[in-house]
């Protein structure tokens, strides 16, 4: 398995994904730094901006899932990601002429938000396409391994960079990466088989809802949404309450807060590529219900953080357990929910799932954030992480349904021969292997790069 080739036509996706994730996160957290250095602002606006991006990007993609499942995936990746060039251009451009204000870094995040959600949609589709079934676990722990590796990489040169050149380099960086990805994805080329057609002339409101209704009438989705939405929102919400906690009621310098949260990302990186191992050996099922328990064992241990090296340590290795077990739950989540989800509805359930999951981390950080001002943050840090430990019990023990075939290309992809151009290995798992829900593959990720939103240990959107 290692090694392996996917084709050459996922090694240009791949590339392009590369691009677009090291690009993102060498501008983590960008626009609050611009926000702050740059125009001043204080800390509501900064909430604001963290939190209204997310919330109103997501409100503004809510008709382009459906829209998407009707248009041929490549092309509105590759729109996409120019759309998110263009408006992150914008920041440079006016912050050199003295134009740049608050607002326009608010509706840069809205656009980028809204894309960033279009493509998700777009590519989980795209690559259910691209590659047999087979083959997508390999895959997604690809890009998953691609994620934490620029994750660890990406901020500190960001950092490195905005302290020579200023605090919107990061930001131009960022465009440009999303220009390669776009030069990436137009490179893999090939025929793609013809969308879905509407039942009616223009999208109404059943293909608005059709994304939730397939999600929340699945006996293995819908439990699986639910168990990722909130354990995805508690952990991002916990986020700035520890940069308050550490850097203000601890004392650790800034330098400590950023060691003790990107080491612990290498977990990721062995996570990720252990997880088709694991998952050879154990099976799918059993994998994604030990590794969605043992996610959620670690953060309450954050609650016993102290000043000093213990302190260190303790987040160090709370943080390192957490990511390894995300970082083998993801690339089996997205796998899994990609097998489940039928190709002509798959624009609009990946679309539904991010939607749904940036609106409930929005409300979390701002109910946490309330929740700290009476509690304070080592308290409402502990009860996120006494709930988390609870949320496992969402998760299905067995495989309950079928693996839905699509009536655009899995049926067919039963039968088929193998792409000549995808390597000559068996894959990791045969058509009929068990595979609870899951998430789709995560070809870009708003991890909170040059996005107003994200922390340093976020379990991403899968």
């Amino acid at each position: 398995m290692r090694g392996r080739s996917l084709g050459r036509r996922f090694g240009w996706l791949w590339a392009a994904y590369a691009a677009s994730a090291f690009g993102t996160r060498f501008a983590f957290d960008a626009f609050s730094l611009i926000a702050i250095v740059a125009l001043g602002a204080g800390t509501t606006e900064v909430s604001l901006l963290a939190s209204a991006g997310l919330v109103v990007g997501a409100v503004v993609a809510l008709p382009l899932g459906p829209w998407v499942e009707f248009r041929r995936k490549r092309p509105v990746m590759i729109a996409m990601d120019l759309v998110r060039c263009l408006a992150l251009l914008t920041v440079p451009v006016a912050y050199t002429l003295g134009l740049l204000g608050f607002w326009q870094l608010l509706a840069v995040s809205v656009v980028v938000a809204a894309a960033d959600i279009t493509f998700l949609a777009a590519s989980g589709a795209f690559l259910k396409t691209l590659l047999p079934r087979e083959d997508l676990l390999v895959a997604n722990a690809r890009f998953e391994s691609t994620t934490w590796t620029a994750t660890v990489l990406g901020p500190p040169l960001g950092g490195f960079a905005v302290g020579l050149f200023g605090p919107v380099i990061t930001i131009a960086a960022d465009a440009v990466s999303y220009l390669l990805s776009a030069a990436g994805i137009r490179a893999v080329g090939g025929a793609e088989p013809p969308p879905a057609k509407p039942d009616g002339p223009r999208l109404t409101s059943r293909d608005l809802r059709e994304g939730w209704r397939f999600i929340l009438t699945h006996p293995v989705l819908r439990p699986l949404f639910v168990n990722t939405i909130v354990v995805n929102g508690l952990i991002m919400a916990t986020a700035p309450l520890m940069a308050v906690l550490m850097l203000g009621q601890l004392g650790f310098a800034p330098w400590e807060y950023a060691v003790t949260f990107a080491v612990p990302c290498l977990g990721g990186l062995i996570g990720s590529r252990i997880s088709q191992n694991v998952v050879a050996r154990y099976g799918r099922d059993r994998v994604l219900f030990v590794a969605g328990w043992l996610r959620v064992c670690w953060p309450v241990g954050l609650v016993f953080i102290q000043p000093g090296v213990p302190g260190l340590v303790l987040v160090i290795v709370v943080e390192f357990a957490l990511i390894t077990c995300i970082g083998v739950f993801n690339p089996v989540l997205a796998t899994s929910r990609l097998e489940l989800v039928p190709l002509d509805r798959a624009a609009r359930t990946l679309s539904a799932w991010s939607i749904a999951g940036k609106l409930t981390t929005a409300a979390l950080t701002a109910l946490w954030g309330l929740l700290a001002a009476f509690t304070g943050p080592r308290a409402a840090v502990g009860i996120a992480g006494a709930l988390m430990l609870a949320t496992p019990l969402l998760l299905p023990r067995k495989r309950r349904t079928p693996v839905p075939v699509s009536a655009h290309v899995d049926q067919e992809s039963v039968h088929r021969p193998r792409n000549p151009d995808a390597g000559a290995d068996e894959g990791l798992l045969r058509t009929g292997s068990r595979l609870p829900g899951g998430d789709g593959p995560r070809l870009d990720r708003d991890a909170g790069g040059s996005g107003p939103a994200g922390g340093p240990a976020e379990p991403h959107d899968p």
